[in-house]
């Protein structure tokens, strides 16, 4: 009895704690589109100036040409490179030496640039991204330069890294006609290719005004920060709307199989991955718990089962791989001793037929609530992690007080929803089974 009030009083403390965390903004649009939200926050002498661009791998060069992939995250180095005001290599000194520090990402549905800054550098932290915005250098001796930046990424990352070819080979196969298919780091031989035009013609069609969303959190007093963001970015002319036209996956029926094998592996891995609903839908966040569920932490279900209890597996995974228009549901393990990948497979099948065929626990799901309720105020922790999140919502799910609400969406979820999406996603007819494994390196004589 004790422990079922520590768990419905620490329920509900989390709770208060989360509602005491509420972020207010205020958002506006300038006449050339760009889409402004501005977070107060005078506690810390701080200030990030953010812009988070809706362009990312999935958008291909050369007009959406399969022969031209990584356009987005190349842009995410090149843009670094310099403008008609911010001389050759000297972006990253002049912000080190004015005290701030900077960064950038890119996924396959949006890029992220930001700055983080002592408040009193706000106008030049705006400067310098509507620098970026409207002045970049695009010339060959940048293109070739962060060629070569990219290269060595990838040979580290993902070239030489042990498993790192696994969500490539994922995604090429879970989707036949998507261009989540192709890689988000892109193909050398496509960027090699790639003319100085078409660099050119990418950076006019997406990195516009009315294709952004700049975000400035911190220590700013209001009315001064919108008048210095209409003199730096007012300017900058609006370009074309971006219309997409990406096709529609054909739903996965029957069961298939692919070997993968991987030079940098000496263990073997099982994958069943299954395609999934964008991450603006309700069913995305209930596969969020469920991959939680399964293997968020050492008393999950799929740990405690293979790892601790029958210690079949040196690690077990789930994951729901979100994007906006699909995402991807993968189940991981690697065997331990003599144990095969079809034994690992079937206990996660096992522990996912429970799911589709009985309720969770009330303890469990008490747990689940916990932690996305720490998750959730974690991510509103900083004001990088806000800005971070205000840009994210507005561009990739059009709401940008989810920053405050998805939590509500969370809470809902049922134990019933639990049930009723594993059985509705996770079904073997409708997936990919791979075995990862490592290369022959028999030398054939």
């Amino acid at each position: 009895m004790k422990k079922r009030l520590f768990s419905i009083a620490s329920l509900m403390l989390v709770g208060v704690f989360a509602q005491a965390q509420e972020v207010t903004f205020e958002e506006y649009d300038l006449d050339n589109g760009l889409h402004v939200i501005l977070h107060q926050d005078n506690t810390a002498p701080v200030v990030t100036t953010s812009v988070m661009y809706d362009v990312g791998g999935k958008d291909l060069g050369g007009n959406n040409n399969p022969e031209r992939t990584g356009f987005a995250h190349f842009f995410e180095h090149l843009l670094f490179e310099g403008t008609e005001n911010i001389d050759r290599g000297q972006w990253f000194k002049i912000v080190s030496s004015n005290g701030g520090s900077n960064n950038a990402n890119t996924s396959n549905d949006r890029t992220y640039y930001y700055e983080v800054f002592p408040s009193n550098n706000l106008e030049l932290g705006l400067w310098m991204e509507s620098e970026r915005m409207m002045h970049p250098v695009i010339n060959q001796i940048g293109v070739d330069t962060q060629s070569e930046v990219v290269k060595e990424e990838k040979r580290q990352r993902y070239d030489n890294q042990p498993y790192g070819q696994l969500l490539f080979v994922v995604s090429e196969n879970i989707f036949k006609k998507h261009p989540y298919k192709h890689k988000n780091i892109g193909e050398m031989e496509h960027l090699d290719a790639a003319t100085l035009d078409e660099f050119k013609a990418y950076f006019k069609k997406y990195y516009v005004p009315n294709n952004a969303t700049l975000v400035v959190a911190g220590d700013i007093n209001i009315s001064k920060t919108k008048k210095m963001i209409k003199d730096y970015f007012g300017p900058i002319p609006r370009g074309k709307d971006v219309v997409r036209n990406f096709p529609k996956e054909d739903p996965i029926t029957e069961e298939f199989k692919v070997k993968y094998e991987d030079p940098n592996i000496q263990i073997p891995a099982i994958i069943a991955a299954y395609r999934t609903p964008g991450f603006t839908t309700r069913d995305a966040r209930i596969l969020d718990m469920i991959s939680t569920y399964l293997s968020g932490g050492k008393s999950s279900k799929l740990y405690k089962r293979l790892v601790d209890d029958k210690k079949m597996a040196l690690a077990v995974q789930a994951v729901n791989f979100s994007q906006k228009d699909y995402g991807t549901y993968a189940l991981f393990a690697l065997p331990l001793g003599d144990n095969t990948l079809e034994d690992l497979l079937a206990e996660m099948d096992d522990e996912i037929k429970m799911l589709q065929t009985e309720l969770i626990s009330q303890r469990d799901y008490e747990k689940l609530q916990n932690k996305f309720e720490n998750r959730f105020v974690n991510s509103n922790s900083s004001i990088q992690g806000i800005a971070n999140s205000l840009a994210r919502y507005n561009v990739m799910y059009g709401d940008t007080n989810l920053i405050n609400t998805e939590i509500d969406i969370y809470r809902s979820i049922t134990r019933e929803e639990i049930r009723e999406v594993a059985n509705k996603y996770l079904k073997s007819n409708q997936r990919l089974l791979l075995e990862y494994v490592p290369a022959d390196k028999t030398e054939k004589k």
